[in-house]
Protein backbone atom coordinates (compact mmCIF):
# COMPACT_ATOMS: atom_id res chain seq x y z
CA UNK A 1 0.00 0.00 0.00
CA UNK A 2 1.09 3.19 -0.39
CA UNK A 3 1.85 5.46 2.34
CA UNK A 4 0.18 8.95 2.85
CA UNK A 5 3.43 10.75 3.78
CA UNK A 6 6.25 9.65 1.19
CA UNK A 7 10.17 10.41 2.49
CA UNK A 8 13.19 10.70 0.58
CA UNK A 9 16.29 11.85 1.62
CA UNK A 10 19.16 12.81 -0.87
CA UNK A 11 22.29 15.21 -0.67
CA UNK A 12 21.13 16.46 2.88
CA UNK A 13 17.95 17.40 2.16
CA UNK A 14 14.71 15.88 3.30
CA UNK A 15 11.13 16.24 1.15
CA UNK A 16 8.10 15.07 3.02
CA UNK A 17 5.47 14.80 0.74
CA UNK A 18 1.25 14.58 1.19
CA UNK A 19 0.59 11.77 -0.87
CA UNK A 20 -2.91 11.30 -1.36
CA UNK A 21 -3.13 13.22 -5.12
CA UNK A 22 -6.07 11.36 -6.24
CA UNK A 23 -8.12 13.36 -2.91
CA UNK A 24 -5.99 16.65 -3.57
CA UNK A 25 -3.89 15.59 -0.50
CA UNK A 26 -6.89 15.48 1.60
CA UNK A 27 -5.72 15.69 5.76
CA UNK A 28 -6.54 12.26 7.64
CA UNK A 29 -5.43 11.31 10.73
CA UNK A 30 -3.09 9.01 9.17
CA UNK A 31 -1.44 11.33 7.34
CA UNK A 32 -1.46 13.61 10.59
CA UNK A 33 0.54 10.46 12.42
CA UNK A 34 2.80 10.25 9.23
CA UNK A 35 3.69 13.13 9.55
CA UNK A 36 4.74 13.80 12.79
CA UNK A 37 6.78 10.78 12.74
CA UNK A 38 8.40 11.86 9.94
CA UNK A 39 9.23 15.35 11.48
CA UNK A 40 10.50 13.19 14.42
CA UNK A 41 12.82 11.00 12.29
CA UNK A 42 13.99 13.86 10.09
CA UNK A 43 15.36 15.59 13.40
CA UNK A 44 17.14 13.16 14.52
CA UNK A 45 19.10 11.93 11.47
CA UNK A 46 22.45 14.29 10.73
CA UNK A 47 22.37 13.23 7.64
CA UNK A 48 19.11 15.42 6.82
CA UNK A 49 20.01 19.37 6.74
CA UNK A 50 16.73 20.13 5.49
CA UNK A 51 13.21 19.47 5.10
CA UNK A 52 11.27 20.20 2.54
CA UNK A 53 7.47 19.58 3.21
CA UNK A 54 5.21 19.80 -0.23
CA UNK A 55 1.95 17.73 -1.98
CA UNK A 56 1.91 15.00 -4.49
CA UNK A 57 0.18 16.48 -7.70
CA UNK A 58 -1.50 19.70 -7.96
CA UNK A 59 -2.43 20.44 -4.55
CA UNK A 60 -0.55 20.69 -1.24
CA UNK A 61 -3.63 19.99 1.17
CA UNK A 62 -7.08 20.84 0.24
CA UNK A 63 -7.86 20.48 4.05
CA UNK A 64 -9.61 17.41 6.00
CA UNK A 65 -10.98 14.47 3.90
CA UNK A 66 -14.79 14.48 3.35
CA UNK A 67 -13.98 11.64 1.16
CA UNK A 68 -16.65 8.85 1.51
CA UNK A 69 -19.08 10.49 3.57
CA UNK A 70 -16.62 11.41 6.83
CA UNK A 71 -17.29 14.01 8.99
CA UNK A 72 -14.50 15.00 10.88
CA UNK A 73 -16.08 17.54 12.70
CA UNK A 74 -18.46 15.03 14.77
CA UNK A 75 -17.96 15.26 18.33
CA UNK A 76 -15.07 12.23 19.59
CA UNK A 77 -16.80 10.56 22.19
CA UNK A 78 -14.99 11.77 25.43
CA UNK A 79 -12.87 13.82 23.57
CA UNK A 80 -10.79 10.62 23.29
CA UNK A 81 -8.08 11.05 21.12
CA UNK A 82 -8.94 14.43 19.56
CA UNK A 83 -6.26 16.99 19.31
CA UNK A 84 -6.71 19.95 17.49
CA UNK A 85 -2.92 20.41 17.12
CA UNK A 86 -2.14 16.57 16.09
CA UNK A 87 1.14 17.38 14.42
CA UNK A 88 3.46 16.42 17.07
CA UNK A 89 6.56 17.99 16.98
CA UNK A 90 5.28 21.05 15.10
CA UNK A 91 7.75 21.82 12.49
CA UNK A 92 8.95 25.08 14.21
CA UNK A 93 9.85 22.79 17.21
CA UNK A 94 12.42 20.92 15.09
CA UNK A 95 16.18 21.81 15.10
CA UNK A 96 16.40 21.13 10.94
CA UNK A 97 15.02 24.15 9.04
CA UNK A 98 11.19 23.10 7.41
CA UNK A 99 10.46 24.74 4.02
CA UNK A 100 7.54 24.37 2.52
CA UNK A 101 6.69 24.00 -1.13
CA UNK A 102 2.46 24.76 -1.44
CA UNK A 103 2.68 23.39 -4.90
CA UNK A 104 -1.32 24.29 -4.71
CA UNK A 105 -4.35 24.74 -3.25
CA UNK A 106 -3.90 24.93 0.82
CA UNK A 107 -7.06 24.98 2.50
CA UNK A 108 -8.09 24.63 6.01
CA UNK A 109 -5.74 22.44 7.80
CA UNK A 110 -3.37 22.43 4.84
CA UNK A 111 -2.76 26.22 4.88
CA UNK A 112 -1.98 25.68 8.92
CA UNK A 113 0.32 22.29 8.83
CA UNK A 114 2.07 25.07 6.30
CA UNK A 115 1.96 27.86 8.51
CA UNK A 116 4.02 26.20 10.75
CA UNK A 117 7.53 25.59 8.47
CA UNK A 118 10.18 28.28 9.03
CA UNK A 119 9.72 29.26 4.92
CA UNK A 120 6.67 29.23 2.89
CA UNK A 121 6.95 28.81 -1.03
CA UNK A 122 3.64 29.04 -2.72
CA UNK A 123 2.01 28.49 -6.06
CA UNK A 124 1.08 32.01 -7.22
CA UNK A 125 -2.09 31.00 -8.55
CA UNK A 126 -3.15 28.66 -6.43
CA UNK A 127 -6.28 28.98 -3.53
CA UNK A 128 -5.31 29.39 0.33
CA UNK A 129 -7.60 30.21 3.52
CA UNK A 130 -8.19 29.16 6.68
CA UNK A 131 -11.66 28.06 6.31
CA UNK A 132 -12.46 26.51 9.45
CA UNK A 133 -15.13 29.19 10.70
CA UNK A 134 -16.83 28.76 7.69
CA UNK A 135 -17.74 24.87 8.47
CA UNK A 136 -18.53 25.75 11.87
CA UNK A 137 -15.19 24.97 13.82
CA UNK A 138 -12.22 27.05 14.79
CA UNK A 139 -9.06 27.14 13.01
CA UNK A 140 -6.21 24.40 14.11
CA UNK A 141 -2.19 23.80 14.14
CA UNK A 142 -1.84 26.66 16.79
CA UNK A 143 -2.93 29.01 13.61
CA UNK A 144 -4.22 31.51 16.05
CA UNK A 145 -0.38 31.90 17.48
CA UNK A 146 1.95 30.87 14.18
CA UNK A 147 -0.41 33.48 12.03
CA UNK A 148 -0.36 36.39 14.58
CA UNK A 149 3.49 35.93 14.52
CA UNK A 150 4.28 35.69 11.06
CA UNK A 151 1.99 38.78 9.98
CA UNK A 152 0.26 41.62 11.84
CA UNK A 153 -2.95 40.93 13.74
CA UNK A 154 -5.24 43.20 11.59
CA UNK A 155 -4.21 40.42 9.04
CA UNK A 156 -4.65 37.48 11.00
CA UNK A 157 -8.11 38.53 12.28
CA UNK A 158 -9.42 38.52 8.74
CA UNK A 159 -7.75 35.66 7.61
CA UNK A 160 -9.30 33.76 10.45
CA UNK A 161 -12.50 35.52 11.17
CA UNK A 162 -13.61 35.84 7.33
CA UNK A 163 -12.62 32.27 6.25
CA UNK A 164 -11.86 33.90 2.93
CA UNK A 165 -9.52 32.54 -0.28
CA UNK A 166 -6.47 34.36 -1.22
CA UNK A 167 -3.67 33.67 -3.78
CA UNK A 168 -0.05 33.29 -3.78
CA UNK A 169 0.81 37.27 -4.39
CA UNK A 170 -1.68 38.25 -1.72
CA UNK A 171 -0.14 35.64 0.57
CA UNK A 172 3.07 37.13 0.22
CA UNK A 173 1.67 40.80 0.36
CA UNK A 174 0.45 39.62 4.11
CA UNK A 175 3.20 38.02 5.04
CA UNK A 176 1.85 34.84 5.32
CA UNK A 177 4.47 33.65 2.31
CA UNK A 178 8.26 34.15 1.51
CA UNK A 179 7.34 34.15 -2.05
CA UNK A 180 4.92 33.28 -4.80
CA UNK A 181 6.03 31.38 -7.89
CA UNK A 182 4.14 29.50 -11.31
CA UNK A 183 3.17 26.16 -9.27
CA UNK A 184 6.14 24.32 -11.67
CA UNK A 185 8.46 25.88 -9.62
CA UNK A 186 7.57 25.99 -6.58
CA UNK A 187 9.47 22.37 -5.08
CA UNK A 188 12.42 23.47 -7.44
CA UNK A 189 12.65 26.67 -5.55
CA UNK A 190 12.28 25.22 -2.05
CA UNK A 191 15.07 22.44 -3.15
CA UNK A 192 17.48 25.30 -4.28
CA UNK A 193 17.07 26.85 -1.49
CA UNK A 194 17.44 23.85 0.77
CA UNK A 195 20.26 22.24 -0.84
CA UNK A 196 21.81 25.60 0.32
CA UNK A 197 20.97 25.17 3.40
CA UNK A 198 22.38 21.62 3.19
CA UNK A 199 25.95 22.33 1.60
CA UNK A 200 26.72 26.00 3.27
CA UNK A 201 25.41 25.93 7.20
CA UNK A 202 26.34 24.34 9.70
CA UNK A 203 24.08 22.45 11.54
CA UNK A 204 24.51 23.30 14.74
CA UNK A 205 24.58 26.78 13.54
CA UNK A 206 21.19 26.50 11.91
CA UNK A 207 19.83 24.55 14.45
CA UNK A 208 20.74 27.36 17.58
CA UNK A 209 19.66 29.59 15.39
CA UNK A 210 16.42 28.09 14.55
CA UNK A 211 15.81 27.31 18.23
CA UNK A 212 16.76 30.71 19.66
CA UNK A 213 14.42 32.56 16.98
CA UNK A 214 11.22 30.62 18.01
CA UNK A 215 11.54 30.36 21.45
CA UNK A 216 12.06 33.99 21.43
CA UNK A 217 8.44 34.19 20.04
CA UNK A 218 6.92 31.71 22.63
CA UNK A 219 8.62 32.85 25.07
CA UNK A 220 8.66 36.70 24.26
CA UNK A 221 12.15 37.20 25.15
CA UNK A 222 12.94 41.39 25.42
CA UNK A 223 15.88 42.24 22.95
CA UNK A 224 18.14 42.71 26.37
CA UNK A 225 17.03 38.98 26.81
CA UNK A 226 18.11 38.08 23.30
CA UNK A 227 21.41 39.60 23.45
CA UNK A 228 21.95 37.35 26.72
CA UNK A 229 21.15 34.16 24.60
CA UNK A 230 23.26 35.47 21.32
CA UNK A 231 26.11 36.07 23.71
CA UNK A 232 26.06 32.48 25.80
CA UNK A 233 25.47 30.54 22.06
CA UNK A 234 28.06 32.59 20.82
CA UNK A 235 30.44 31.55 23.76
CA UNK A 236 29.06 28.11 23.00
CA UNK A 237 30.18 27.97 19.08
CA UNK A 238 33.33 30.02 18.98
CA UNK A 239 36.53 28.66 18.41
CA UNK A 240 34.68 25.43 17.69
CA UNK A 241 36.15 23.22 14.10
CA UNK A 242 33.17 24.52 12.79
CA UNK A 243 33.49 27.89 12.89
CA UNK A 244 37.07 27.78 11.91
CA UNK A 245 36.30 25.15 8.66
CA UNK A 246 33.64 28.49 7.91
CA UNK A 247 36.41 30.74 7.82
CA UNK A 248 38.96 28.82 6.23
CA UNK A 249 35.72 27.63 3.44
CA UNK A 250 35.12 31.19 3.01
CA UNK A 251 38.79 32.44 2.37
CA UNK A 252 39.63 29.34 0.30
CA UNK A 253 36.10 29.94 -1.83
CA UNK A 254 35.21 26.22 -1.66
CA UNK A 255 32.16 24.62 0.25
CA UNK A 256 32.28 24.07 4.10
CA UNK A 257 32.93 20.75 5.65
CA UNK A 258 31.15 21.38 8.56
CA UNK A 259 31.71 18.74 11.53
CA UNK A 260 29.32 19.22 14.02
CA UNK A 261 26.32 16.68 14.33
CA UNK A 262 22.86 17.67 16.06
CA UNK A 263 21.90 14.27 17.36
CA UNK A 264 25.43 14.22 18.79
CA UNK A 265 26.86 17.58 19.92
CA UNK A 266 22.62 19.04 20.63
CA UNK A 267 22.16 21.29 24.20
CA UNK A 268 19.37 23.04 24.99
CA UNK A 269 19.17 26.59 24.77
CA UNK A 270 20.27 28.64 28.29
CA UNK A 271 18.26 30.78 30.19
CA UNK A 272 17.91 34.23 29.36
Amino acid sequence: MTSDVVTDVDAGVAVLTLNRPDHLNAYTADMGTLLSRAYQECDENDDVRAIVVTGAGRAFCAGADFSGGATPFDRPEDGAGFSASPIDPPAFELRKPVIAAVNGHAIGIGLTIALQADIRIVAESAKYAVVQVRRGVIPDCMAHWTLAHLTTLGVAAEVLLTGRTFDGPEAVAYGIANRAVPAAQVLGTALEMARDIAVNVAPMSAALCKRLLWDTAIQGYTPRQVASLETQLHHRVMGTPDASEGVAAFFERRAPRFGSQVSRDWKALPEP
